[in-house]
């Protein structure tokens, strides 16, 4: 298929198509030009400090040597019947103490207000306090998890990695390019695929009361996968590194029965086809070399991926029908995307 082949008596514009061969050089050229993936420093930076305690928090209070304070509903009883639930108002009773404000106190600052009260009641008094059932820090998860129950926010600082584990993405449903987090506000679209596994940099990222975790699905993002191919079919992205290989394999390869003369095309359409030119990537399925070279493409979500002949007449036909669905398909990729970053879905 060569660049003149699109001519307006086929119906087609040349300015509206850019037709680019892949070849080793435009494969390194991309890997040159790839976006750098780091995490954004906001989320680096954040450090988790000492727990401080809240509205819904149970705390199991321990006094040495004074059972009658430590457990009053008797020690035969569960750690849990024996502790005290903070208030709504963030304050909780005790004896000898009375009500005392401890919302926004760490476990330390509160023994130590717990000590001084009693001082005046007990003589050189031994306080202990635990937190035995965390109620008042949460962060929200939905989406393609499993597991959607809200993880709580405890004494042991929770990273963005414990949080995906213990929630579990659905192999068959989610988009593991895809997770939002959301934070006082503002939404980060995070890669897990390149965050894990093997990298540990989900470890390095703290999470924190009022994070929401949204993991996308992976039916809002597909490739298209037609013509001489066994199955025909649409391709969702679970990853970010769906390559042309793969897609082909997916789609149970080249038919056989038309090999001869094939060739690959990967058709990206422009958000505006009237103002920017739709992409056509050519791999010349003939020459040996060529699934080497798709190994290393990457196709993108909303592409068209079309198995057919190298003849022109046959492809221009076909290609005056198809462009306007490319073109339609990745413009409705681009704005469920936009909307999805608008939104904080």
């Amino acid at each position: 298929m060569a660049t003149n082949s699109l001519t307006r008596d086929n119906q087609i514009d040349n300015g509206h198509v850019q037709l680019v061969p892949i070849t080793p050089k435009l494969l390194v050229m991309d890997q040159v030009t790839e976006e750098t993936h780091t995490l954004p420093a906001a989320l680096l930076a954040y450090k988790p400090e000492p727990y401080r305690i809240g509205a819904g928090d149970t705390l199991y209070i321990t006094v040495w040597d004074h059972p009658e304070l430590t457990a009053p509903a008797g020690p035969q009883q569960a750690t849990e019947a024996n502790g005290r639930l903070v208030r709504p108002d963030g304050t909780l009773f005790y004896p000898y103490v009375g009500q005392l404000k401890v919302a926004g106190m760490t476990i330390e600052e509160l023994r130590k207000a717990i000590s001084d009260k009693l001082a005046t009641y007990v003589e050189n008094p031994q306080v202990d306090v635990n937190v035995v059932g965390y109620g008042s820090q949460r962060v929200t998860l939905n989406g393609a998890f499993i597991k959607t129950d809200p993880l709580p926010i405890n004494a042991v600082p929770l990273t963005l990695g414990q949080a995906v584990g213990a929630a579990m993405a659905d192999p068959k449903e989610a988009n593991l390019s895809d997770l939002i987090l959301t934070r006082d506000g503002r939404a980060y679209h995070l890669d897990l695929n390149r965050l894990d596994p093997g990298s540990g940099l989900a470890e390095n990222i703290y999470l924190k009361d009022g994070d929401r975790l949204y993991l996308s699905y992976n039916d809002r993002q597909e490739a298209y996968v037609l013509g001489e191919v066994m199955h025909p079919m649409a391709i969702p992205f679970k990853t970010s590194d769906l390559t042309l290989t793969q897609a082909l394999g997916r789609a149970g390869g080249l038919d056989q029965n038309f090999a001869k003369g094939k060739a690959v095309y990967v058709i990206r359409g422009a958000k505006n086809i009237e103002t920017t030119p739709a992409t056509v990537y050519q791999l010349d399925a003939s020459s040996p070399a060529a699934f080497a070279l798709a190994d290393h493409f990457d196709v993108k979500p909303g592409d068209v991926v079309f198995v057919g002949a190298a003849g022109v007449t046959r492809w221009n036909r076909f290609f005056s029908q198809v462009l306007p669905l490319a073109t339609a398909l990745g413009t409705v990729s681009a704005s469920q995307y936009n909307f999805e970053h608008a939104s904080g879905n």
